[in-house]
């Protein structure tokens, strides 16, 4: 059996949001929380152990007591002021300099450091802020200013920060949650990314101080361009020419090519599955991307006027590609390995393995191979399931997934493969309103989360014991945010399934939950169930906190404290719901936590747990 202790200590790259490679293509940046916790980390692409340039904290210089520590063969500096989680590096053009997103309490609200790679001075350039930025952020080309999403005025619009301190200024909302902006290599536009209807995105190309001659000589302003499709991941041509992003064309996402100019679409491929995150070359003829096909992932790229060719490390999962030379930077992960970052040749099959986040100790153990499996439910929908089948199984989990627009993959999960060691089966269902199957699949929940996907969770549970990888009454459920509020709608809604449910960061109550969220959260359940108060029956109905007299079953909640997403006190008053109503229930509340636990310690303290309370029912002998 694992030892799922050992396997949470196992470190990785951050994968949510992107790494950095400095201009003169010598340095790679990025997050991982090789120590226990997220910092910055820097590596040489010519072949040196990667070293720990953060945590580097505002205001830390040189003269003051920062004092240095070996983590194995790199070297971590213990700088004094340092706090918060680090993500999302970012070169400035001139590589002296580099930008982060700091999340000191796991609340999300960002804030944006800039750190000088000359003096070892970071500074904090939105210290005692009241409000949040997001992650994604991108420099001018003259170094001196940040394109930064800041919801200041109670929505994330785009603002302009000066890195010498001068006070910055909003200069463009388009009335929905920005999520991502790109400024143009040659200063004149600013693409943004922002939420649209449903689960979609838009891009809006702004010009910047770009005047245009008309007829008469007179100079006038460009208007901000949206583009009239389902968008995202816009990446600029090094020329500014052209803005490729991830596009819907038909029931798949392709990569898209929108000429600033002409305004004109054209797109790079046409193919079954999504392809999203595109990367230029540096000398701009060639494009790359990611191609996802149900669990797993692979590069593909083009020449121009070329085919389409692919590369991949092994069949897994794939993230954010960076061109250097004639190859390809990327992150991988897959069921045996942590993500990492691997160099992948592009004239060649070779390619060199750049972070090692894998203890030796673990390298040969055994880890049970996921299987991609179908089962149908009533109305003969085929719902799509990772399965860990567990040798002599008697009992299983259905481990149910967040987003909801996300889905499982043949990623790196230890609780799941731990799970599969312990002698439990896994069925881990993307179920409807999931993405990676299309966008029918994607959007077939809306208006109708808790229902359907209710449902198909459910549905698990037949599957599970007509194959005999379960006995009645031997089956759990667990799930984390949305995830966790599908735990508990199975819980309420079909009782007699489950022995036992444990709900990681969920939301239970989507009136309260709604009322206590960000703005942009807001903005994504109205788009997805409706307005709360014309729709106020529906919010309801799916809301289990409303029906917490159905639970049968033992139940365990887990939450963060400054959760933004998933307010602990929906988890809080679930609790004390169940107690009055003399059900058995276990709160776990912790308090410096956010939606996504940050330190390793809480991280391990909540998993264990996690598991040891589904054991004390599935494993329960008479």
């Amino acid at each position: 059996m694992l030892d799922l202790t050992q396997l949470l200590r196992v470190p990785h790259i951050d994968n949510d949001l992107k790494f950095a490679i400095s201009p003169d293509g010598q340095r790679l940046v990025f997050a991982w929380n090789k120590t226990g916790r997220w910092e910055l980390w820097q590596t040489s692409l010519r072949g040196r152990q990667p070293e720990a340039i953060s945590n580097l904290t505002r205001d830390c210089s040189p003269a003051l007591a920062c004092g240095a520590s070996v983590v194995g063969e790199s070297t971590l500096l213990a700088m004094t002021l340092d706090e918060g989680a680090k993500f999302s590096p970012k070169f400035s053009p001139d590589g002296t300099q580099l930008a982060y997103a700091l999340d000191i309490d796991g609340s999300e609200s960002y804030h944006i450091v800039v750190h000088d790679l000359s003096t070892n001075i970071s500074t904090d350039l939105t210290p005692q802020i009241a409000y949040a930025h997001q992650p994604n952020f991108s420099w001018s080309p003259d170094g001196k200013v940040l394109a930064v999403l800041s919801d200041k005025h109670g929505q994330f619009a785009l603002h302009l920060l000066h890195v010498d301190g001068t006070p910055g200024r909003m200069i463009k909302n388009v009335f929905r949650p920005c999520w991502d902006v790109v400024w143009s290599p040659d200063g004149l536009w600013i693409a943004i990314e922002a939420e649209s209807t449903a689960s979609d995105r838009s891009i809006y190309v702004m010009p910047i101080n770009r005047p245009r001659k008309t007829g008469k000589g007179k100079a006038t302003k460009v208007a901000t361009t949206k583009i009239e499709l389902n968008a995202q991941n816009p990446a600029w041509s090094p020329d500014s020419k052209f803005l490729a992003f991830s596009g819907e064309n038909g029931e798949w996402h392709d990569i898209g090519l929108f000429n600033v100019e002409t305004q004109e679409i054209t797109w790079v491929n046409e193919s079954a599955g999504d392809d999203s995150q595109p990367a230029w070359s540096r000398s701009g003829n060639i494009i790359g991307w990611v191609h996802s096909e149900g669990a797993r992932t692979s590069f593909q790229f083009k020449e121009r006027g070329a085919v389409v060719k692919e590369k991949k490390v092994e069949d897994g999962v794939h993230y954010f590609p960076q061109f250097i030379d004639d190859s390809v930077v990327i992150l991988y992960e897959d069921p045996k390995h942590p993500c990492d970052l691997w160099k992948i040749n592009l004239e060649d099959d070779s390619m060199e393995q750049l972070t090692n986040s894998l203890p030796e100790e673990i390298r040969n153990a055994e880890f049970i191979p996921p299987e991609e499996v179908f089962y149908t439910i009533k109305d003969g929908t085929q719902i799509p399931a990772l399965l860990y089948r567990a040798k002599n199984s008697t009992r299983a989990v259905i481990n149910i997934h967040g987003g909801p627009n996300w889905l499982f993959q043949f990623l790196w999960y230890p609780i799941m493969s731990y799970m599969a060691s312990r002698g439990w089966t896994v069925l881990a269902p993307n179920y409807r309103g999931s993405t990676g199957y299309g966008k029918k699949w994607q959007n077939s929940s809306r208006y109708d989360m808790g229902g359907v996907d209710t449902d198909d969770c459910a549905a698990g549970v037949k599957y599970l014991i007509e194959n005999g990888l379960a006995e009645k009454d031997k089956i759990g459920i667990t799930g984390r945010s949305h995830g966790g509020y599908l735990t508990m709608t199975c819980m309420t809604m079909y009782p007699e399934l489950f022995a036992v449910g444990s709900a990681v960061v969920p939301f239970l109550n989507w009136l309260k939950s709604h009322k206590n969220s960000r703005e942009d959260l807001q903005h994504w359940n109205i788009e997805n169930m409706g307005d709360p108060e014309d729709n106020r029956e529906l919010w309801i109905a799916r809301s289990p906190y409303f029906f917490l007299d159905k639970v049968s079953a033992p139940v365990q909640m887990i939450c963060g404290g400054n959760d933004p997403r998933c307010p602990a006190s929906d988890s809080i008053d679930a609790r004390d719901k169940l107690v009055e109503l003399g059900k058995e229930v276990e709160l776990l509340l912790y308090e410096d936590e956010g939606h996504a636990f940050l330190d390793v310690e809480n991280v391990i303290d909540s998993e264990v747990k996690r598991v040891e309370f589904l054991a004390n029912v599935l494993e329960k002998t008479i």
